[in-house]
């Protein structure tokens, strides 16, 4: 099988867009592995895979492969790349995109940075992550006989927040894949670190599922923009550091949807054999 790609990336969490609506397409696991293999294929975070809409009122469908080959529901820095690549082809002719995801719909709007995301309405309902913990946030969890305090937020998928002092010394790669390995996550979770600095700036880092570690994260970006605000730490609207780059947020509070805006670029174009 020959594959048209379109490799493109958001603040360098990186994707591999195909586009099912020209040439069919259906992907195992293992291909999907493949295409975001580094050294064997071509290289992503994700692989981005659009498709002609299933819901009344959406103009595409698009769904998300982690690089392990694992599905998932949402991908904020891949819902402005898929935004991109549908503007750079002309399609639709109004400006306003509405995509089908596996967790509903969100509207994609262009923006000066590149394009701007209703991110649709956070849930800080554990059931809806899911996560077995009762209560409400923030919650507390026993790793290795210390305690995490995190805020748990479904953006669509699954996020807990852990506020740190410095996210340069957090350590993320030790302890994020213990936490997502807890059987408080039943379908695994991204843990993000979340460094207040003023009411409208805050650092994030985030380990994904399937991903590991990535440069930037647009949903972990969105649920930390409500972990902030939850906390009384952060205003209406602020600005994110991730190590690819600065994401501009925004969420009045409970009820409302978090507004994310953030360039998306194209890399290059290719085929690959499968």
């Amino acid at each position: 099988m020959r594959l048209r790609f379109t490799k493109m990336q958001g603040l360098g969490n990186d994707f591999v867009l195909l586009d099912a609506r020209v040439q069919a397409i259906a992907l195992s696991p293992e291909q999907v592995r493949r295409l975001a293999d580094r050294r064997f294929g071509i290289g992503c975070d994700q692989v981005l895979l659009l498709e002609p809409p299933t819901r009344e009122g959406a103009d595409v469908r698009y769904r998300i492969f982690n690089a392990d080959g694992g599905e998932v529901e949402q991908c904020g820095n891949g819902a402005r790349c898929v935004a991109v690549y549908l503007w750079q082809h002309g399609y639709p002719e109004r400006p306003v995109i509405t995509a089908e995801t596996t967790r509903g719909l969100i509207r994609l709007h262009p923006d000066p940075l590149g394009a701007r995301i209703d991110m649709g309405v956070p849930s800080v309902d554990p059931a809806s992550l899911p996560m077995t913990l009762a209560g409400e946030n923030p919650f507390s969890l026993e790793i290795d006989g210390e305690t995490v305090r995190f805020y748990a937020v479904s953006m669509g998928n699954p996020h807990a927040v852990i506020p740190v002092e410095d996210v340069d010394a957090a350590p993320v790669a030790e302890l994020a894949p213990k936490i997502q390995a807890s059987p408080a996550f039943p379908q695994g979770v991204n843990v993000g670190f979340l460094q207040v600095l003023s009411p409208d700036r805050f650092r994030l880092r985030v380990y994904e599922r399937g991903a590991g570690e990535t440069l930037a994260c647009g949903s972990g970006a969105c649920a930390a923009m409500v972990a902030g605000r939850l906390m009384g730490a952060l205003e209406e609207s602020a600005t994110a550091e991730l190590r690819g780059g600065e994401l501009r947020l925004s969420w009045k509070g409970e009820g409302e949807p978090v507004w994310m805006a953030g360039p998306a670029e194209t890399v290059f174009k290719g085929e690959i054999e499968l």
